[in-house]
């Protein structure tokens, strides 16, 4: 499999490439199949936040309409209150730590929204590149996201600590139900392997 080529794309280019993208999110996250609409009504929505900012990693010479076409992607904004993850986790850090804890973290915030990498093209640093790609230049002081809290030492999760990033909270059950996750956040500009940093 050749490497694929990381590409920063708009929201018009995001938007065309939704289905290929949500079959990477299937296959990395294994979701209920009748989740799927709805992912793909929010990905839609995403698109319209502020500072919306979208990288792809596609199979070299690849069109994005093509099964297997897109090998992993990663998008986020500006993190702002409205919006719904936002809201949640500026509640929930809030009522652990104060509103001025929960404002240091998300007062001026980057929000990796997702970040998916195919399970056969796992382990190559494609996650990281994706990661460094999309944090890069931001004018955010922080960024912050949400994974799958299966355990701490995860791949995903040993990536984001090793980019400086720590866990603000595990554990955690979003309204709705559904599976536990840690929120995980760092000071900006990322670094690669840098100790932990609060901001």
């Amino acid at each position: 499999m050749k490497d694929p080529k990381l590409r920063e794309i708009d929201e018009r280019a995001f938007l065309r490439r939704l289905d290929p993208m949500l079959d990477v999110y299937a296959s990395a996250m294994e979701p209920p199949n009748e989740q799927l609409p709805g992912r793909h009504t929010i990905m839609e929505r995403h698109t319209s936040y502020p500072g919306f900012r979208a990288f792809v990693a596609e199979g070299r010479g690849a069109l994005p309409i093509l099964a297997g076409s897109v090998r992993g992607f990663a998008y986020g904004f500006h993190g702002a209150r409205g919006q719904w993850w936002h809201d949640v986790v500026f509640q929930a850090l809030s009522d652990r730590e104060g509103p001025g804890h929960a404002e240091s973290w998300l007062g001026d915030t980057f929000e990796v929204a997702e970040l998916h990498v195919r399970p056969e093209a796992q382990g190559r640093g494609l996650g990281r590149a994706l990661l460094s790609a999309l944090c890069g230049g931001r004018p955010e002081r922080t960024v912050v996201l949400s994974t799958l809290d299966r355990r701490p030492d995860t791949p995903a999760r040993s990536l984001y600590r090793s980019v400086g990033m720590v866990d603000l909270l595990t554990d955690f059950e979003f309204p709705g139900g559904g599976p536990r996750y840690a929120v995980m956040g760092g000071a900006l500009p990322l670094a690669a392997y840098a100790p932990s940093r609060r901001p």
